[in-house]
């Protein structure tokens, strides 16, 4: 995934869909949030706080509203991706410029502004320590370097490889994402990081 360093490189790459894109940015603008980077996607802010993004996917355009949940709806378009895991965020979904009602999606963008005004917000929860896997705790004891390397990553990031090999229900998943995770924690490279801004 490239990383681009502001909005503006981000719109002038090549993405599917570009000129929802454009349109999409132009409402975001007209509502005087503020654009910059984050997460590898154009986000827009409000009085500081995170209200929306904008991103390009192989079969759709999408604005994430950040604390979505939180939003009337009228249309009905808004979906949470990962039920049960999701908790404030919510998306729109465009594939076309028919898509596009300028109306409502200024509406839905106003709401969202006064919204984060009312102090309307789900703050995710901080994690303790996730429980460590055998099969990594194994790795480490038999790997100076690796285990090095694992205790210079954050509490977060440490909990990230955990939960990566945790979640897998097959051994032999468990052994392939060991592997993966090994050449990142060697190299300095967080599971996530390719997803977060630099």
């Amino acid at each position: 995934m490239k990383k681009y360093k502001t909005a503006n490189d981000y719109f002038e790459g090549d993405h599917p869909r570009k000129e929802i894109l454009l349109a999409l940015r132009e409402m975001a603008i007209s509502c005087d949030l503020e654009e910059g980077i984050k997460w590898l996607q154009p986000i827009y802010m409000w009085n500081g706080k995170n209200v929306l993004s904008i991103g390009a996917f192989k079969d759709f355009i999408t604005i994430w509203f950040h604390q979505g949940v939180f939003l009337s709806d009228p249309l009905q378009v808004l979906i949470n991706v990962q039920e049960g895991k999701t908790v404030g965020l919510r998306h729109w979904r465009f594939t076309s410029l028919e898509d596009i009602n300028e109306k409502m999606i200024v509406a839905y963008i106003e709401e969202a502004k006064r919204n984060s005004d009312d102090g309307l917000e789900i703050k995710p929860e901080k994690k303790g320590p996730v429980e460590m896997p055998e099969l990594l705790q194994v790795a480490l004891n038999n790997d100076k370097e690796l285990a090095q390397q694992y205790n210079n990553f954050s509490v977060s990031k440490q909990n990230e490889f955990k939960e990566y090999i945790r979640n897998a229900k097959r051994a032999a998943t468990k052994e392939s994402r060991l592997k993966k995770i090994k050449s990142l924690i060697i190299d300095g490279i967080g599971l996530n990081d390719k997803y977060r801004s630099k």
